[in-house]
């Protein structure tokens, strides 16, 4: 099938990219392909939006937008103790840290509304068809192998490899320019950057784990617009760090989460179980007591910054959205960079187009991110990551703080940290002590069974399971033995499970049908052992608001 732009994602990014296209040039044929089952449904962020993309995108939006029904009324920070909560004053925060004129709802529904906006100019959306192949050009061509377009997925095929008896094999998309918006840790997009050595000179990505639920409480205590965030514990109690937010939205709801750096040392920390300790503070409690749970997800987060955004552009196409890792940590947002390096490639794609180039290298647009708004935002919060993760919460956060605030006076560090993977950042399990967490109480903490029937998830069960070992060998080899099976605690959905510990013979049981599709066991797992692919389409989560 050919056309003039395929999209990969039918996220903030790659909607924005759709409609921008359409925008400078109606005649584009323009194709985007959504792995989940509709657009939204594996869309997952807190979600407090800077509306600055979107103002320059659809500067009428307010008008029909639902995110529009919630402007931020209030902005705090507490500092946690197991106890206490200390409030930071707003003074002490540099300014790229307020929420003034951003707004709080639902990335999923936000997504739905650019979608609906995107049709409307003709652009066709493919829910449930996962890209699963990159396509090249022959280089003998001389076209260097450029990317062609994708391959989506094989549908029908039995967990045996065999063609059941509704086997559909995938179609191919041929365009002149490809845009990858897989989101954070993309399969496509780490193809890719191995293929054309996109990161041989950025630092290694890093990323957190943001789990995330959806609570009705109580009406006296529904604040709409009340933006809170929080770090300390109980992280503090770990040698890990991180935060949780807790967001007053639409509908008597609050969507409160937490994340946790998956830069951590002790294989025995579960980011899942230090979330449901989190809601047990007396400050978090205070609110949800009463309430009712009625939604759960997870997805990891960029945090690499600036010095972690790999070379953009290969030979047809680009790097679009959190494929390429655009999120301010500091200020929890991706949203709006995402949107506007979409915009940004769509332009430089609508140009080469109209110059009669295709599957040509879009330098133009590595070159007018690097001098656009996204540059100027991610350099002024470049060292904060790495500052926390290097000098602990406290200390960390002080000296972040404090090169925001030079920065932001055009001073600040006179050099860029780097980063270490997150699976090189774990230690061997003989350095710590197993960590005894509680038990769920059913009312405010839970198990991720019943959390993992909350979002929807679903797979087909007889079909390839796609989450692959490279050598089966390694679990019961390495993973056991050196870091005590690590990836039943850092999975938020028990996909990964171990079984016959007591009879002396370990081995890894993958209940992939659990997947929440958050890539963490593919950033996270030590020896780098397993890969996330994509499974048949509409498999994984159905969120409906998140």
């Amino acid at each position: 099938m050919p056309v003039d732009v395929v999209i990969v994602g039918a996220g903030p990014a790659g909607l924005a990219a759709a409609i921008r296209l359409k925008q400078l040039n109606d005649a584009l044929e323009v194709v985007v392909l959504e792995k989940g089952s509709e657009v939204g449904a594996h869309i997952l962020s807190g979600a407090v939006i800077d509306p600055r993309a979107l103002d320059e995108l659809l500067p009428d939006w307010r008008e029909t937008c639902p995110l529009a029904d919630v402007p931020v009324t209030s902005n705090e920070h507490w500092i946690l103790t197991r106890r206490r909560k200390w409030a930071m004053p707003h003074l002490l925060l540099p300014p790229l840290m307020a929420n003034t004129g951003n707004y709080t709802g639902s990335l999923g529904t936000l997504c739905r509304w650019l979608a609906e906006r995107a049709e409307a100019l003709g652009v066709q959306i493919f829910p449930g068809f996962p890209a699963s192949e990159v396509l090249f050009d022959d280089p003998s061509t001389g076209s260097e192998g450029a990317v062609m377009g994708v391959a989506t997925q094989d549908m029908g095929v039995a967990a045996d490899g065999s063609h059941k008896a509704d086997y559909q094999p995938g179609m191919e998309l041929h365009a002149r320019y490809t845009l990858l918006a897989e989101g954070a840790r993309g399969h496509l997009t780490k193809r890719l950057k191995t293929r054309f050595a996109l990161d041989a000179k950025s630092q290694p990505q890093i990323y957190g784990l943001g789990i995330k639920e959806l609570w009705d409480i109580a009406p006296e205590k529904h604040e709409p617009g009340r933006v809170i965030h929080t770090q300390g514990w109980p992280l503090s109690e770990r040698d890990a760090w991180g935060g949780g937010f807790l967001y007053h939205q639409a509908n008597g709801q609050v969507a409160l989460g937490f994340v946790t750096a998956l830069d951590y040392a002790n294989p025995y920390v579960s980011p899942f179980e230090e979330f449901q300790r989190w809601k047990h503070h007396p400050a978090i409690r205070e609110v949800l007591e009463g309430g009712r749970r009625v939604a759960y997800g997870a997805r990891a987060i960029n945090e690499g910054g600036w010095q972690s955004v790999p070379q953009l552009a290969f030979p047809g196409g680009a790097l679009i959205g959190c494929a390429a890792g655009f999120v301010n940590v500091p200020r929890i947002k991706g949203t709006h960079t995402a949107m506007k390096s979409g915009m940004l490639a769509a332009e430089a794609v609508a140009a080469a187009i109209a110059g009669g180039r295709e599957k040509d290298k879009l330098s133009e647009y590595d070159s007018a991110v690097h001098s656009s708004w996204i540059a100027d935002e991610l350099n002024k919060v470049r060292n904060a990551q790495p500052l926390v993760a290097r000098f602990g919460g406290a200390l960390g956060t002080v000296l972040a703080g404090l090169d925001m605030w030079l920065r932001t006076l055009k001073l600040g560090l006179p050099f860029t940290l780097g980063h270490h993977t997150d699976a090189e950042n774990t230690r061997r399990a003989d350095l710590y002590q197993p960590i005894a967490y509680p038990k769920p109480d059913g009312v405010l903490s839970f198990d991720r069974l019943s959390s993992v029937f909350l979002s929807g998830t679903n797979h087909e069960e007889d079909q390839p399971c796609h989450l692959l070992l490279k050598d089966p060998t390694i679990p019961p080899r390495v993973n056991w033995p050196l870091y005590a099976g690590p990836e039943a605690r850092y999975c938020p959905a028990a996909v990964y499970e171990w079984v016959g510990v007591e009879e002396g013979a370990p081995h890894l049981v993958i209940n992939a049908q659990n997947c929440v599709h958050c890539k963490t066991c593919d950033i996270k797992d030590p020896p780098q052992n397993i890969e996330w692919v994509t499974p048949e389409g509409g498999g994984g989560p159905n969120y409906p608001n998140m």
